[in-house]
């Protein structure tokens, strides 16, 4: 039997949730990746995290994947969203950073105006919190994934096996649940 083979006898078993199938692909194919992951991006720790991350959502999504013919560029590809999508996301924290710190002028706020400004923050985060209890488990999900993830429309739909449009009205409804809940709280007030 090929490395192959033995790596799609392998999915198709963890696919029925034999937990010693994850373990073995994952041993079989882990140094692979790890190559392949530090062609695309040259941080060690970012890419074993990834590879990781990868084996970790095969588990969680394992009732929803279809079986595969080539498990090794199955998991490469998948590897490299992944790992793309960390490289996207730290890049722009250290954006956010680098405009905070790049401020032309210095600006020094009073202990006052620090409680004041956290008082709103913390307001705004119990609105907003309550209005993320009014959205569905679904629609939770899918908002996680567009706004706090960064991930496409697509990349959703793929990832729970959904049309592009129904992430979209999903999503879209989403949005108007939030914007409803949040513009009523903020009348309230």
């Amino acid at each position: 039997m090929s490395a192959e083979e033995d790596n799609r006898a392998l999915w198709n078993d963890l696919l029925k949730g034999n937990k010693q199938s994850l373990f073995d692909l994952y041993n079989n194919t882990y140094f692979h990746l790890l190559r392949f992951g530090l062609k695309i991006c040259s941080d060690n720790e970012l890419v074993m995290d990834c590879v990781n991350q990868l084996f970790l959502h095969i588990w969680d999504k394992r009732q929803r994947l279809q079986p595969v013919q080539q498990v090794q560029s199955y998991l490469f590809t998948t590897l490299r969203r992944i790992i793309l999508d960390q490289i996207a996301h730290q890049s722009r924290i250290d954006l956010a950073i680098g405009r905070m710190l790049d401020e032309d002028e210095p600006n020094v706020t009073s202990y006052e105006e620090i409680l004041i400004r956290s008082q709103g923050d913390q307001e705004t985060m119990q609105r907003l919190h309550n209005a993320l209890t009014k959205l569905s488990p679904k629609q939770k999900e899918f908002v996680r994934l567009k706004f706090f993830e960064g991930l496409s429309y697509e990349e959703i739909a793929e990832m729970h096996t959904q049309t592009i449009k129904t992430c979209y009205n999903v999503i879209y409804d989403a949005i108007k649940v939030l914007k409803k809940t949040l513009v009523s709280s903020f009348h309230d007030k």
